[in-house]
């Protein structure tokens, strides 16, 4: 083995090597255990998000496929009709200048395709470089042909049979893209707006109790005014109950708009008084269809006030009973300009009473950037109601499970106040809907036009037109657990994995994708979609900051692996379309953060630090500490092996059938072995992946590495080199070796137990286990060392009780209490490591002097002892530092190692340095200038330092005491 671990030397070698060995398919043997990713957008870079789920599933389905199961982990993308529409309209006007619509649909869903066949691979290529062991041979896109029939099969049938329905209805609508968009496609940003009061003047000679001829409205909308069909009033409001029923003169627009009495309305909130504009507000739209309001839209999709309103009844029919004129002073104008003549003609009318800044929030559109406006219009929509039902039931009963379980309050919570769904999108990219118009606006659903003529027997001549709208991602990706089996053909790989093992996903997506899984899988296969649910939180910065490149704390998982110098990760984190001043900042942030940039860590830790923070919480703070350590842990692994392969390769190992003999030592490690194989089981079978890796890293650093690999040493190594005399009390120049079936046992034991360390690694670090137990396999007997078999496909080490030693945990424990206690000795009094120290040993038990008989070579060798003795009569211990180990004393002996006195006097004058420097940080932290000037953070350092340094100098008082009492 290279002496150094490196690994960008080992990662794409054997990534490639086990996609060419086919390791990722399924075995055809064993229990069925199929998991579904994420797709992913086709358009997508992997983000952190990404390459934690990756990380996990691919730990799930790597420790399943060990277990001997007939495993699939299903790959695929998704097509992700904004993103994509957007990506390729943009490359399409730099190359040529050309528009969409200077394309036509058709010649531009092909640059699509081309686009899709050059670049649709980046992610995919990166999910290569995170491990993932996906049934590449399977690769699904959301658009393939197959898929495309299965989309279509679900939006026919459910048309058939009156659950999927056109309507006019109001949906999130992007006035940049021109389409509707989904709630998860909408980001609520705080922003300080203004709240405007308006006078409403109350028809037919009304005023209120107070004698005003006019109702005060609040809006942070005047733009929507010219829309209102109402003013809501509390029905238990006693202002304003004599005017329930009577009229109100729109301003500017003259239209008499009735007062209505509805609980939408706060009596605590301003007047009292709320608008109501069905059209364009939520909110407003559930108080009219409660108050049986028509709806007026003064918006085009451009989100300008229209030539005239589109007035339609609540069914969405034309209503021509109310006038749909608007004034002329404001059609065509953008929602925003219309919004300042508005005010200033309110105000020019004396209307306008008073304007007040708020804090508001505001829907953005995550694709344009725009803010996003509540429109009235025709869109395609899944009834739920029926669907929920047996989506409810299959959580309630237990068919579904989710982990942690309080997530299925948060299902319920939704699924029991569906709203139907919105389903159509006004792109061209995306599952084209399968409808067809004739000239009178007749529709007709079928799988094709052809079928749609022979459905509703339709003559030759009539024309149709297929609906230019598409569907909904969110609509085709509800069907991926069956449609990517192959569904609606009953085939082979669906009987075998579905219904699914588990789903692995973030718990923001809960409603959107999983609910909807959930009842399009129920309804179409009779099966649920998945067995369980593993929810899991999301990935935030160290301060537990959502990562955007707004806040320039973005990290880009594949500059963890290969590493990234300062200048481009700056660049990255700024990003090309902030403003310079900003840019600066998270510069400047980012040099302050990372100063030399960031060094390659390679996949492995990247993953251990990931498994690591999988707790149950909602929250994910990446920790580059965390990264860091694990980098170090995988270092540690690679030298623990070099150091097992140079003292096994070559070697006796007792499998021609010599005699072996076991030390405590290994006894002791094969037992913890035992203990750490069943905590790692139970970890992964219950999604701790957290407490999974911590195990195994308990075991490999502190175990195995820190202490076995060092009680192997007296064994293995001869005289020169430091072996004991276990007979007599001096230990120095001894020459008695350990026999040749003692070393035998503890050759065989570090291979075997590495060996097995591998195979638990082997789900959480794949390549760095691959690459070592090619070298260790062969020693232990599972392979030739060319390659020809994987740990991956060996199995998972079970447990063995029969190997479990008590006793030998116990005398290990008791021999590092030992150990430990003298090298405290030695760092208490400043020790030199490398000095060989005489021991007493004191009022222990009969069992302690048999435990010091049997391991004096243990104790000689890593605790650097000349000699180690008891003491049977306590009051005889001459002056000496002591430890305790249970009700044992260790006591080194000070006489000759120290000079009292002159430790004693350097003591004093380090204490009256740290009396110095103590002071200057109090007097620095009394002054109130230095408080009330410096930043909370300079001053929070002061103090930590203040902290630290007391604490010094209480342990540096305490030395000094102890050699004081010698």
């Amino acid at each position: 083995m290279d002496k150094t671990y490196q690994p960008e030397q080992i990662e794409t070698r054997w990534y490639q090597r086990w996609e060419a060995d086919n390791r990722f398919a399924p075995s055809g043997e064993g229990q069925p255990f199929s998991i579904m990713i994420p797709p992913p957008n086709v358009t997508g870079s992997l983000h952190m998000g990404h390459a934690f789920q990756d990380t996990l599933m691919d730990t799930l389905t790597r420790y399943q496929r060990m277990q001997g199961r007939n495993t699939l982990w299903q790959v695929g993308t998704d097509h992700a009709g904004i993103a994509t529409q957007m990506l390729v309209e943009r490359k399409i006007a730099a190359e040529s200048g050309q528009s969409r619509h200077d394309l036509g649909r058709e010649a531009f869903i092909d640059k699509v395709w081309e686009w899709k066949a050059e670049s649709g691979g980046h992610i995919t290529r990166q999910l290569r470089r995170m491990g993932a062991s996906v049934d590449w041979s399977r690769e699904r896109f959301t658009m393939d042909d197959g898929f495309y029939k299965a989309v279509q099969e679900v939006f026919v049938r459910l048309f058939d049979e009156g659950l999927i329905y056109r309507g006019k209805r109001l949906v999130n609508w992007d006035p940049t893209l021109h389409t509707a968009i989904s709630d998860l496609e909408v980001e609520n940003r705080e922003q300080q707006g203004q709240f405007w009061h308006f006078r409403y003047p109350l028809a037919d000679g009304a005023t209120t109790d107070d004698g005003k001829n006019y109702l005060v409205v609040a809006t942070t909308r005047p733009e929507t005014l010219l829309g209102d069909t109402g003013v809501a009033v509390n029905p238990a409001d006693p202002r304003y109950a004599s005017l329930v029923g009577t009229f109100i003169e729109l301003p500017l627009v003259g239209r008499r708009i009735p007062v209505v009495a509805d609980e939408h309305a706060d009596m605590d909130k301003g007047s009292g008084c709320v608008k109501i504009t069905p059209a364009h507000d939520f909110n407003d739209y559930a108080v009219g269809k409660r108050q049986g309001h028509v709806l007026i839209n003064v918006f085009t999709p451009d989100a300008q006030i229209r030539d005239a309103a589109e007035v339609f009844n609540l069914d969405g029919t034309p209503n021509a009973d109310i006038d749909p004129g608007l004034p002329a002073a404001y059609q065509g104008l953008d929602r925003y300009a219309a919004r300042e003549a508005i005010v200033a003609d309110m105000q020019s009318a004396g209307l306008l009473e008073k304007t007040e800044s708020v804090t508001n929030t505001l829907p953005y559109g995550d694709r344009s950037g725009d803010v996003i406006e509540p429109l009235l219009t025709d869109q395609w929509f899944v009834a739920v109601e029926s669907l929920a039902k047996p989506a409810i039931a299959a959580v309630e009963n237990g068919d579904i499970e989710f982990v942690p379980r309080n997530y299925e309050n948060m299902y319920f919570a939704w699924m029991r106040d569906l709203q139907d769904w919105c389903i159509s999108r006004q792109l061209w990219w995306g599952h084209r809907i399968p409808a067809w118009y004739d000239p009178e606006g007749g529709v007709y659903v079928a799988r094709s036009e052809a079928e749609a003529r022979e459905k509703y027997d339709l003559a030759p001549e009539v024309i149709l037109t297929q609906d230019d709208d598409v569907l909904d991602t969110w609509f085709s990706s509800g069907l991926w657990t069956f449609g990517t089996l192959g569904w609606p053909e009953q085939t082979e790989e669906l009987k075998t994995f579905h219904p699914t093992s588990v789903l692995v996903t973030g718990f923001d997506i809960i409603f959107f994708w999983v609910a909807r899984m959930i009842m399009l899988t129920c309804k179409f296969t009779g099966e649920v979609p998945f067995k369980q649910v593993y929810v899991h939180g999301l990935v935030r910065d160290a301060q537990g900051q959502k990562m955007s490149k707004s806040k320039g704390n973005v990290l880009d998982p594949i500059d963890l692996i290969d590493g990234i110098d300062l200048e481009s990760l700056a660049a990255k984190r700024t990003g090309n379309m902030m403003q310079p001043h900003k840019a600066r900042a998270i510069d400047k942030a980012t040099r302050d953060e990372f100063p030399a940039g960031i060094e390659p860590h390679g996949t492995d830790a990247l993953r251990f630090t990931f498994l690591s923070l999988a707790t149950t919480g909602r929250d994910i703070k990446f920790d580059m500490g965390r990264l860091d350590g694990f980098r170090n842990f995988c270092n540690k692994l690679w030298n623990a092996s070099r150091y097992v392969l140079m003292n096994t390769e070559g070697q006796d190992l007792g499998d021609d059938g010599q005699a072996v003999e076991l030390s405590l030592a290994d006894r002791w490690i094969v037992s913890r072995l035992q203990h750490t194989a069943t905590q790692i089981t139970k970890a992964l079978d219950e999604y701790r992946f957290d407490q999974a890796s911590q195990a195994l890293y308990e075991f490999v650093w502190n175990e195995y590495c820190d202490w076995y690999l060092e009680l192997s040493k007296p064994v293995l190594w001869d005289a020169a080199q430091g072996s004991a005399n276990v007979a007599g009390d001096r230990m120095s120049g001894a020459t008695d070796n350990a026999s040749p079936a003692a070393k035998r046992g503890t050759r065989r034991t570090l291979v075997h137990v590495l060996e097995t360390i591998l195979r638990l690694a082997q789900p959480m670090m794949p390549f760095i286990a691959e690459e070592i137990w090619q070298r260790v396999a062969p020693l232990a007997g599972k392979a030739d060392g060319n390659g020809a078999q994987s740990v991956m496909s060996q199995p998972w080490p079970q447990a063995d009780a029969d190997k479990r030693d008590a006793q030998a945990e116990r005398d290990i424990e008791w021999l590092k209490g030992v150990i430990v206690a003298v090298r405290n000795i030695r760092a208490e009094m400043n020790l030199a490591p490398g000095k060989s120290l005489d021991v007493l040993l004191a009022k222990g038990s009969a069992g302690d002097r048999e435990r010091l008989a049997a391991n004096r070579v243990f104790l000689a060798k890593l605790a650097k002892l000349e000699s180690v003795r008891w003491l049977d009569d306590p009051a005889a211990a001459p002056l000496a530092a002591t430890q305790l180990v249970g009700d044992m004393e260790v006591l080194v002996p000070m006489a000759e190692l120290i000079d009292k006195h002159a430790e004693l006097k350097r003591l004093t004058k380090e204490l009256d340095k740290q009396d110095a420097f103590i002071g200057g940080i109090e007097k620095k932290l009394g002054n109130q200038g230095f408080i009330a000037k410096a930043p909370a953070a300079v001053v929070d350092k002061e103090r930590a330092k203040l902290a630290e340094a007391r604490a010094s100098r209480a342990a540096l008082a305490e030395q000094r005491d102890k050699i004081a009492a010698l």
